[in-house]
C-alpha cells in the first residue's frame, strides 16, 4: 500500500496561496507528489520519538480488500502550473515536527 502523505501545514500554505490567487479557483490535487508506504510513516514516528521500531503487520480485512485503494500519488502539475513552487514537507520532517511540537508537549502519548 502506498499513500501520498501530505503535512497539514503544506495544505494550509496552498490554501493561502489560492486565496491570494483567486483567478485560479478549482479543484487541485495536494500531496508531496511521492507515494510512500505505511511502513515509512511508522518508521518516521518511531524515529521522531527516539524509540526502537516495534511494527506488526496485519492483513487487510477481507470485506474491504476489493474496494480498497492501494495506491495514491497526487499529480501536482496543475498546482505548479499556476505558479505554486514551494517544496512540500517530507514525510520524515512533517512527522518530526508534529511529534516534537504537538504530540509530546500535549502528552498525548
Amino acid at each position: 500500500q502506498l499513500r501520498d502523505f501530505v503535512y497539514v501545514k503544506d495544505v494550509c500554505d496552498v490554501c493561502l496561496f489560492l486565496m491570494e490567487h483567486r483567478k485560479h479557483s478549482g479543484i487541485y490535487n495536494l500531496g508531496s507528489g511521492k507515494a510512500r508506504t505505511f511502513l515509512d510513516l511508522a518508521r518516521a514516528v518511531f524515529a521522531a520519538l527516539g524509540k526502537d521500531e516495534k511494527i506488526e503487520f496485519i492483513d487487510t480485512p477481507a470485506d474491504i480488500r476489493d474496494k480498497y485503494q492501494y495506491y495514491t500519488e497526487a499529480n501536482m502539475a496543475k498546482l505548479k502550473g499556476i505558479g505554486y513552487d514551494k517544496p512540500f514537507t517530507s514525510l520524515e520532517e512533517g512527522v518530526g515536527d508534529y511529534v516534537t511540537n504537538y504530540l509530546i508537549p500535549g502528552s498525548y502519548l
